[in-house]
């Protein structure tokens, strides 16, 4: 007997290891027993080892765990690849926190024994995030589970640097990068956080070398760079420099001359039109600087402090002290001359916390525009897909703008770049250190010593190998032959350059084929108002918290019913709790066909059942499944979700639970057990449906409803419902949809017009066709119990006294109320609260119309306020439509 209430926590722990132990999530398996089952496999984004599961993991594997579940279902032979990102910066910052503490550092302890810290620390509390992820319902093959670092995605990471470099499409250049100047290393441009900050816009005068009486202005936001400035650029159409274009100024406190240029990168709207060009500084600059052939003079050392570079008196200064110094002598000579308050956007590292700075480096870099040509025209033609297509734009734009890609990371964990100096910079680069030493010997004629370069490669440039390496490449391994290309890919849209187009330039280059057939990119996860969530706003939810509150389904199946192309999820909590009882819903039909002895049968034939009722729930079962098939085939998952939540708790709950209790509680022997055995179906439908969005509870109905040992193994492993048209009743569909119309009008106008529930009402048809009079008859023991009818007929004279109106199809219905409520109080009632709502609506349209307000106010306040009257109109709008049927 099925509990009276359905309680997540006590068995969603039990279930996920049940399935773990059976093996339910292995790939190999074939279901169909032919040997002919089709692979359908994901690769998961892998998570930092150091990561805790946030919301976005949450939608992020919640989708991917809905497709590998309906595809294990459908038969396919199914992997959903797992492992977890070794994420350099962050994970060598966790253990230099732990060495702090202790009153150590790493360089106290030296490279090989911090990296052994490191692995000592991701053994012992690495990983967390693949419990939550099994605490989430991911259904990932976990003894596949790889980690970027294992012995063979190292192997894999080396034989790539080393085919690269020797293709010439991996080298070394001296570029810009952003360099934070706390971790002392370069990073990404995902790792750098652009923060607004209230700040000053200084116009400083450059005197001209022909005349130092005559000055040219330029504005910046960073006064210690011009210690850098190497030119002054001017749009070559601005006619006011047009005469000083290829003479030169005199920068202000260093003395250097310097050129002015003509660049369409200068913007004669903006200041005075002329700009500073700092080539070793600032990334525009460094552009300008390459096609004006600027010299190029870095001013700051890597900790951000002025270097040999600038005149002696700022040497050693921090670049904040710096700058105040520059701006002290800058007065003193009264070379300022003009200062604004500038609210302005700065970058800032995500992990190192302070500014980053643009800085001159030698670094190693990957020639991404050749290795992005194949990338780009894989999708062009249609061999990878991006849904939603307009993210194949983005994908375009960055790809054929791409720049070479910084791969060296100044860090200590991660792979280390395998390349040897010899005593006078020559670069070896070799499979085996034992292969470098011969190429060595080879080239110098004699045995010398060798260095490493003490860099490691950037996170991605190793995750960029993940659908490979995860499955055995560069080893011609029979899983890489069997899942390789993937099926899908589900990711954000704000790694698809750092990431995805990575994975394409990576796959197509070393394995001539893409890495996946479908990129799916979901939107963000903001609040309830539609903010994005964030640590300073306060509004961060934690969805292991929602878990343990409402369970897993609830959390995965509103997730998904959001998750619409395109549209950012806005996470309620209350949508959470709906969901949560939507499973419960579920929960209390099961225990309604238990009670009533509704038991699966082999000999039930849905195609045969003659009741109306049931003909009419097998074919909206039938719909249901096909729509839903659809959504998830489209990956229109809220289309999906959505299609499952109605026909679950408005077709099955709502109506035919309802309609099949005369039989199922009546002396009708056959209308009996065919109700039992259609509701049985139905409910064993209804879980194999249900089950990709909401495992735990669907799962635990499963064993839980078997009473005759008629299902074969665990609801992960059954098969996914597929039913012929033949099922669809079309007769029975347009009678049933009329009985619920009018059931439901009914009830609303007994609701409106505060008809007591208890009390029992005739009703008349008037102008009903004969179809619909048959159907009333048909229908009649239905719509007397479920509208609480006393008696129905035919129209005929006049209407009676004090009867409310009210159409369905060609018909009115007549329900006579003067003998169950007041109909004058009842009038009165409506207008006074029409008469209320139109005031509410007249000053909430009001405030709307107030520029000052929807100008001021934050735009989710403005929402709500649109919302509220909208919600209001509906309101009054319904009243109105109960006092016209008077």
């Amino acid at each position: 007997m099925l509990d009276k209430t359905f309680m997540p926590s006590e068995v969603e722990g039990r279930l996920y290891r049940e399935w773990e132990a059976s093996g339910a999530f292995s790939c190999g398996a074939d279901q169909t027993g032919s040997g002919n089952a089709q692979p359908y496999s994901i690769v998961i984004p892998p998570p930092n080892v150091t990561g805790s599961l946030h919301m976005g993991h949450a939608l992020n594997n919640t989708l991917q765990d809905i497709m590998i579940r309906l595809h294990r279902m459908r038969g396919q032979d199914v992997l959903w690849q797992p492992g977890m990102d070794h994420a350099g910066i962050a994970t060598q910052m966790v253990v230099e926190r732990m060495l702090e503490e202790e009153g150590k550092s790493r360089q106290d302890l030296g490279r090989e024994k911090f990296i052994e810290r490191v692995w000592e620390w991701k053994d012992e509390s690495g990983g967390t995030i693949t419990g939550q992820l099994r605490r989430l319902g991911a259904s990932c093959d976990w003894p596949r589970e790889r980690f970027t670092m294992d012995e063979g995605l190292s192997k894999a990471v080396h034989k790539v640097f080393v085919e690269l470099y020797k293709q010439d499409l991996i080298y070394k250049d001296k570029r810009l990068v952003n360099w934070d100047p706390k971790l002392k290393t370069a990073i990404s441009d995902l790792e750098v956080q652009q923060t607004e900050v209230a700040g000053q816009l200084w116009h400083i005068k450059y005197p001209l070398e022909d005349d130092s009486g005559t000055f040219i202005t330029v504005a910046t936001t960073r006064p210690e760079t011009m210690l850098g400035d190497t030119a002054i650029a001017v749009h070559p159409d601005d006619g006011r420099y047009k005469d000083l274009v290829g003479k030169y100024a005199i920068l202000p406190l260093v003395g250097r001359r310097l050129i002015i240029v003509a660049d369409d990168y200068a913007d004669p709207e903006q200041g005075s039109g002329a700009v500073k060009m700092t080539p070793a500084h600032d990334f525009n600059d460094f552009e300008v600087g390459r096609r004006h052939d600027l010299e190029m003079i870095n001013v700051l050392d890597d900790e951000a402090r002025i270097n040999e570079n600038a005149p002696e008196v700022y040497q050693g200064l921090d670049r904040f002290e710096a700058r105040k110094k520059v701006l002290a002598d800058l007065e003193a000579q009264d070379l300022i001359a003009q200062i604004d308050d500038h609210t302005h956007m700065v970058p800032y590292g995500d992990r190192g916390g302070v500014p980053i700075e643009p800085w001159l480096t030698e670094q190693w870099y990957a020639d991404a525009e050749t290795l992005a040509k194949p990338a780009i025209e894989a999708v062009r033609s249609g061999r990878t897909k991006f849904v939603p297509e307009m993210w194949e734009k983005t994908y375009y734009e960055w790809m054929e703008n791409i720049q070479p890609w910084c791969i060296s990371r100044q860090l200590w964990w991660g792979h280390q770049i395998p390349a040897w100096y010899g005593p006078d910079g020559e670069i070896f680069v070799e499979m085996t250190y034992e292969e470098v030493e011969a190429a060595a010997l080879a080239h110098y004629g004699e045995v010398v010593e060798l260095r490493r370069d003490e860099d490691v490669l950037d996170t991605w440039f190793s995750s960029g190998l993940w659908p490979l390496t995860t499955l055995g490449w560069p080893d011609k391994t029979p899983e890489l032959e069997r899942y390789y290309p993937t099926s899908l890919l589900v990711t954000g849209f704000d790694i698809i350059f750092f990431w995805v187009a990575r994975m394409m330039m990576f796959g197509l280059h070393f394995h001539d084929d893409v890495p996946f057939d479908t990129v799916y990119i979901h939107a963000l996860v903001r609040d309830a108002k539609g903010q994005k969530m964030s640590k300073s706003k306060g509004n961060i939810v934690d969805p292991l918290e929602l878990i343990e509150k409402y369970g897993a389904d609830a959390l995965r199946f509103t997730l998904a019913s959001q998750a619409a192309q395109g549209r950012d999820v806005k996470l309620s909590e209350q949508r959470i709790e709906g969901n949560r009882n939507f499973a419960t819903k579920l929960w209390n039909a099961a225990r309604f066909c238990e009670m009533n002895e509704c038991v699966l049968r082999d000999d039930f034939d849905p195609a045969a059942v003659t009741g109306t009722v049931n003909q009419w729930l097998v074919g909206e079962l039938k719909a249901a499944q096909d729509r839903i098939s659809a959504g998830l085939d489209g990956y229109r998952f809220n289309e999906a979700a959505n299609d499952a939540y109605h026909f679950v708790w408005g077709t099955f709950c709502d109506w035919y639970v309802e309609f099949s209790k005369p039989a199922l509680q009546g002396d009708d022997g056959p209308a009996k057990t065919e109700a039992q055995a259609t509701a049985a179906w139905a409910l064993d439908a209804i879980l194999r449906l249900l089950h990709p969005f909401m495992p735990f509870v669907t799962e635990e109905l499963w064993s839980r409803t078997d009473q005759t040992k008629a299902r074969d193994g665990m609801l992960v492993r059954a098969a996914w419902p597929e039913y012929d048209d033949e099922l669809v009743n079309g007769g029975a569909r347009e009678e049933i949809e009329w009985v619920i119309r009018v059931v439901s009008e009914i009830r609303s106008v007994r609701a409106e017009m505060n008809v007591p529930p208890s009390a029992k009402i005739p009703l008349f048809l008037n102008g009903a066709n004969p179809e619909t009079l048959a159907r009333l008859e048909r229908q009649r023991d239905l719509i007397a119990t479920l509208a609480r009818i006393t008696e129905m007929s035919e129209q005929s004279g006049d209407l009676p006294a004090g009867s409310v109106q009210t159409v369905v199809d060609e018909a009115t219905l007549v329900l006579p109320l003067a003998d169950v409520i007041d109909l004058d109080q009842e009038r009165d009632r409506l207008n006074k609260a029409v008469v209320k709502l139109d005031s509410q609506i007249g000053g909430m349209a009001k405030k709307l119309a107030n520029k000052g307000f929807t100008d001021k106010a934050p735009a989710e306040v403005v929402e709500v306020q649109r919302e509220r009257m909208a919600e209001a109109e509906q309101t009054r709008d319904k009243l109105r439509d109960a006092l016209s049927r008077f």
